[in-house]
């Protein structure tokens, strides 16, 4: 049986709550409390554990909104046809991966697996259609194959994440990887 729809109130809480971890995690790490979360959200701590019972809960929602951002952001580029958003979207995904690496860290040290894996083929389908319009205009090569791409960006998330790549190498790691798409 699923869950009534939230209110409306209840909605922009939930929210809040999440833009407000996000910003507590990356900017406190695991010392950051669901205290902490709560003040800088403007709701009361059980109003937090009324969304998300655990930390893990809480930082799975983040993950979770994140992916449904990034498969959102995809659906857009897909529809502005830009030859080139297979390029913008691979970018985007490996920055949004390195600012996800706090939360990603303390899901692990809480014993939760973030399957990276597995988020990045959640984002297969957008993938599949950004790669099919930069093909059909020529921006990347026309033996590159869905398979590859979705490699390509697991690896670069993976490096992301676990090594810490300063900006400047994420950019330019990126920037090599696209290059080996084009014609």
């Amino acid at each position: 049986m699923s869950e009534p729809p939230l209110r409306a109130d209840a909605r922009r809480n939930r929210a809040r709550i999440l833009t407000a971890a996000a910003e507590v995690f990356d900017e406190h790490g695991t010392s950051a409390s669901t205290e902490e979360v709560a003040r800088r959200a403007g709701v009361a701590i059980g109003t937090v554990f009324r969304h998300f019972p655990t930390k893990a809960d809480l930082l799975a929602a983040i993950m979770k909104e994140l992916q449904d951002l990034l498969a959102t952001r995809a659906e857009t580029l897909a529809a502005e046809g830009d030859p080139k958003a297979l390029f913008t979207f691979f970018a985007q995904v490996v920055e949004h991966a390195a600012g996800a690496r706090t939360v990603v860290h303390l899901l692990a040290a809480d014993g939760t697996d973030v399957d990276v894996d597995r988020q990045v083929a959640g984002l297969r389908e957008a993938l599949d259609s950004l790669l099919t319009r930069a093909r059909q205009t020529g921006a990347v090569r026309a033996e590159v194959r869905l398979d590859e791409v979705i490699a390509l960006l697991t690896a670069a998330c993976h490096g992301a994440l676990a090594a810490g790549w300063a900006p400047d190498l994420r950019h330019r790691t990126v920037a090599r990887l696209l290059d080996g798409l084009r014609p």
